[in-house]
């Protein structure tokens, strides 16, 4: 496997290529806590200079472990783009890396509120009731959230809200 894609300008047939592999989960280097690479990026791209623009255009697919918004579990979900377009800027000529260009492209069709439900294996995604407010069970373990008042960032933003109906 290899770490990184180059793409060699000067042996670019006019006409383009089709090129394809697999680049190492650490080229997503995802800050601790948020969603983990499980597997490569898989890539079958077609690449095709126009001018200083190089074009890749084709698939692109990469596992990550998420963590539910609903059940705070984690799951896997592949995210695939079938039909994906990548336009890399030519600024001198040679070899042109275009990871980076992949790596934006996944990172960008992560889901905003990733869901069970959605993974490769979808499992059910509800809510515990213990975190509910309505109905909620005398003598369970799950703390209350804090209430309005008690959290001095609130109250002073209160406040500046009180000064404006004043006017």
């Amino acid at each position: 496997m290899q770490k990184r894609l180059l793409i060699d300008l000067s042996t670019l047939p006019e006409d383009g290529k089709n090129v394809s592999g697999e680049l190492p989960a650490d080229i997503f280097d995802l800050p601790e806590g948020d969603a983990k690479a499980t597997g490569p990026l898989e890539y079958e791209l077609f690449v095709q200079r126009f001018g200083s623009e190089l074009l890749l255009t084709g698939s692109l697919s990469a596992p990550f472990e998420f963590i539910c918004v609903r059940t705070l579990h984690p799951f896997t979900q592949t995210i695939r783009l079938e039909s994906a377009a990548v336009s890399q800027e030519i600024t001198t000529e040679g070899e042109l890396d275009v990871t980076e260009a992949l790596r934006e492209e996944v990172l960008i069709h992560f889901p905003i509120d990733p869901r069970c439900e959605d993974g490769d294996e979808p499992q059910q995604c509800e809510i515990d009731s213990r975190y509910l407010a309505v109905d909620k069970p005398e003598g369970d373990d799950v703390e209350t959230a804090p209430r309005a008042g008690t959290d001095d960032r609130w109250t002073a933003l209160d406040a500046l809200k009180d000064l404006k109906d004043q006017h």
